[in-house]
């Protein structure tokens, strides 16, 4: 093989799995690229179809008083909507099918700087919450509080750095 020939089938992008140069467009994302989304994209679903759960029952906790405290730091009285949790739950999924895209875990869908731009949202929108919800919510119920530092908030966090990652590496 010429020296040309090596320069070119060097710059020539590599599938992920088999290493052989592709003809067309990028490498696909790594196998820990397709990992994380998958993990992440699967989190959010999850946390979605708990949103519709919601919706319509306090599951896992006993009452709707019980729900309130823990769930969402108010009373009764104020908890949100069945419609406004199925708007997160929808919320939940796109940003789901987006990393998932991204990341490989599902087929590519839409230009790809559209779900770059749709994964680095969704990354920022959690990493947001994950910050910003300890201090946003430090006057909820004490028994929201406390969930919010141990689990809310550094839920958010893993999953928008898993996003973050997706976002920058993905296809």
């Amino acid at each position: 093989m010429t020296e040309r020939a090596e320069i070119r089938q060097e710059a020539a992008p590599r599938c992920g799995c088999c290493g052989k140069g592709t003809a067309a467009g990028p490498a696909p994302a790594g196998r820990g690229v397709r990992i994380t989304a998958a993990a992440v994209a699967g989190t959010l679903a999850g946390v979605g179809a708990l949103h519709v759960v919601w919706a319509r029952s306090p599951w896992p906790c006993r009452d709707r008083e019980q729900f309130a405290d823990l769930v969402v730091g108010v009373g009764p009285e104020r908890l949100p909507s069945a419609g406004a949790c199925l708007g997160v739950a929808g919320l939940l999924g796109a940003a789901a099918g987006l990393v998932a895209s991204r990341g490989g875990a599902l087929p590519p869908v839409g230009p790809r700087g559209l779900r770059t731009a749709g994964t680095a949202t969704v990354a920022g929108v959690l990493l947001t919450r994950a910050l910003a919800g300890p201090v946003a919510f430090a006057r909820r119920s004490p028994a929201f509080v406390r969930l919010d530092r141990r689990l809310y908030a550094p839920l958010c966090l893993a999953l928008g750095t898993g996003a973050a990652v997706v976002a920058a590496k993905g296809r």
